[in-house]
């Protein structure tokens, strides 16, 4: 480079404004090549960032929890050192099913690495058509104390080489989970806490992860208190739904990324389109836009299949399911004998481009996308 060049390049250097005139106009801001909002030069954790008098009071809120269990809308209230409420899980420990590397998420949580997935058995919900049955319905799996799980963390983090913690259905193991993460912090974890929720929470156990949690992916299920009674076998879900996303976005807010393209901190709400729900999706999306805000970010996803209870005979009939991955139909009168007949199919891609329009109607435009060249969409 020249002489002449380079003090042509220092002259502009030194000229550069830097502060930006709060006064200018939108058309003078976007010469100056200003990053997105939605991306960050770095990344530190949450909870790296709360004082050692705040984690010992999440500690003591932790016990305190466990003790008279108000983690979600059930309010079983047990002491769960001495019994087991809905979710069939006690204090001391969690049980989980799988923690691994996991390539099923989102591009933006996955990564090239994978998202440090850890998978807990059992739920507050009990929906007939759960996608993760073998582990949200059954205790299969082997148990683990809060310092355990922190010692999993770190080997996720330094063997495994993953972008972030994805816990996988934790509503009934909150206060273990917030314990596990204070210990991860001294054991010196670095990684985003991924929060990965059926929206079926209480605000008392999202107040304890205040602090905690970097991201919030719940699931907005359903929106008609009637589906959520027969699916869900929830009384109040959509209300309790409505309630959590706000408390999350209150705490996290948009979505926002580093150069790389991988998420570290906000809001990611999922909305799984159900066969004949469409009318549900349209709704939720449209609340979305209006309650929570324009630039959440959203994936409507198209995934479903039945499973768990939907397609098995009724009780005291002999047919079987009547559906499987790879199967064949069965013929019409078996249908009429099976349970949830009418979510007994694959949801059509139709259904799903109905939720999409409505969402970018009511004002949504930050969408999950799908890799158009079949890789990684990072």
């Amino acid at each position: 480079m020249s002489k002449t060049l380079q003090a042509t390049v220092l002259n502009r250097i030194l000229r550069r404004p830097t502060f930006i005139d709060a006064t200018r106009s939108r058309s003078q801001l976007r010469k100056l090549h200003l990053a997105p909002p939605y991306l960050l030069d770095d990344y530190i954790p949450r909870y790296h960032l709360i004082s050692a008098a705040d984690a010992a009071r999440k500690r003591s809120q932790a016990y305190a929890h466990l003790r008279e269990c108000n983690l979600c809308p059930r309010l079983c209230g047990v002491n769960r050192y001495e019994k087991t409420g809905t979710c069939l899980i006690g204090a001391e420990t969690v049980k989980v099913n799988t923690i691994a590397p996991h390539f099923g998420e989102e591009p933006c949580l996955q990564g090239h690495n994978g998202s440090g997935s850890v998978f807990f058995s059992g739920c507050n919900l009990r929906c007939v058509f759960c996608q993760n049955y073998d582990i949200a319905h059954q205790r299969n799996g082997f148990d683990l104390t809060p310092e355990e799980l922190a010692q999993w963390y770190m080997k996720l983090q330094d063997v495994g080489h993953v972008h972030n913690i994805n816990l996988v259905t934790p509503e009934h193991v909150v206060p273990q989970v917030a314990l596990s993460i204070l210990h991860a912090r001294e054991l010196g974890l670095q990684l985003p806490i991924v929060y990965n929720t059926s929206s079926f929470d209480s605000l008392e156990s999202l107040e304890l992860l205040d602090g905690l949690v970097d991201i919030y992916l719940p699931d907005f299920k359903v929106w008609k208190p009637e589906t959520g009674r027969r699916l869900l076998k929830a009384d109040n879900y959509a209300d309790t739904a409505m309630e959590s996303i706000k408390a999350m976005y209150k705490q996290v807010g948009d979505l926002r990324f580093t150069a790389d393209g991988i998420a570290k901190k906000g809001v990611l709400i999922r909305h799984l389109v159900m066969p004949g729900k469409e009318d549900e999706g349209r709704d939720i999306v449209r609340w979305l836009a209006e309650n929570v805000s324009k630039d959440v970010m959203i994936h409507i996803m198209e995934q479903y299949f039945p499973r768990a209870h939907v397609g098995k005979s009724k009780r005291g009939g002999k047919v079987s399911r009547v559906i499987e991955p790879g199967g064949v139909q069965a013929s019409a009168e078996a249908e009429e004998k099976v349970r949830y007949e009418d979510i007994n199919r694959p949801v059509s891609l139709d259904e799903v481009a109905g939720v999409r329009k409505a969402a970018e109607d009511a004002g949504l435009w930050r969408f999950i996308e799908a890799a158009k060249h079949g890789g990684f969409n990072i």
